[in-house]
């Protein structure tokens, strides 16, 4: 019979098998596609960073006590304890003239007297000195001077602070012979100069009608009489 295959039984040889075939692995469909990539696993917190899972608290960075040995104590200013005993000195001053200068009241209508004023302000100036120097010593400072306009790297300008003082000196020297009038206007008219302010006719008109305001305030409304001096019977 044709298209049979002989049996090993009977002598004969076995029938050649078919080439295996490989497996191939399922294509993924389009809802796999438009799915995206798996996920990659997630690692546990705290298994490869030894900071991750710790709260703000935990951190290092954020003990408090860490901090305050890091950084150094603050020094105490000694600059101002001068400060502290000028304070001081005002303030002994103030009371010791106040109990041996001023009398007794003389007026029944002020059973007080001047001397409970005078004395309660040393008083007031002693204790904040005590205040001040207990602060300095604990490390505490004034926190410095900051402006938009102001150079804190520019030097003193040294012209303008001598010609400021020169200005208060003449006016001082001068105000009992010439008069307030006259010491006054040269006063305000050298503060103009000294600030860099060059309208030397407009700054004299502005000085002589400060200094006649001035007089005439503390004569009129104040009742002081400052010194005329050679202007003495004109104003």
């Amino acid at each position: 019979m044709s298209g049979m295959t002989t049996r090993p039984d009977r002598g004969g040889d076995l029938p050649p098998r078919p080439p295996a075939v490989p497996d191939i692995p399922a294509q993924p469909g389009p809802e796999a596609a438009a799915a995206g990539p798996p996920p990659a696993a997630a690692t546990a917190p705290g298994a490869d960073d030894p900071a991750a899972g710790r709260t703000p608290e935990e951190s290092p960075a954020a003990d408090p006590a860490a901090d305050a040995v890091a950084e150094p104590a603050p020094r105490p200013d000694r600059a101002q304890y001068g400060v502290v005993a000028f304070l001081a000195l005002v303030g002994g001053l103030v009371i010791f003239d106040a109990t041996t200068r001023i009398g007794r009241a003389i007026n029944t209508a002020d059973p007080i007297g001047p001397k409970p004023v005078p004395i309660l302000l040393g008083v007031l100036l002693l204790v904040i000195a005590v205040i001040y120097a207990v602060d300095v010593a604990r490390g505490g400072a004034g926190e410095p001077e900051a402006g938009e306009d102001v150079d804190l790297t520019v030097p003193v300008d040294w012209r303008t602070v001598l010609l400021l003082i020169g200005a208060f000196l003449v006016n001082a020297v001068l105000i009992d012979r010439l008069g307030w009038v006259i010491s006054g206007t040269i006063l305000f008219w050298g503060s103009a100069y000294a600030l860099g302010n060059r309208h030397y006719v407009r700054n004299l008109l502005i000085a002589v009608a400060l200094s006649l305001i001035t007089f005439y305030t503390f004569a009129i409304g104040l009742g002081v009489d400052l010194p005329a001096g050679v202007l003495q019977g004109i104003l």
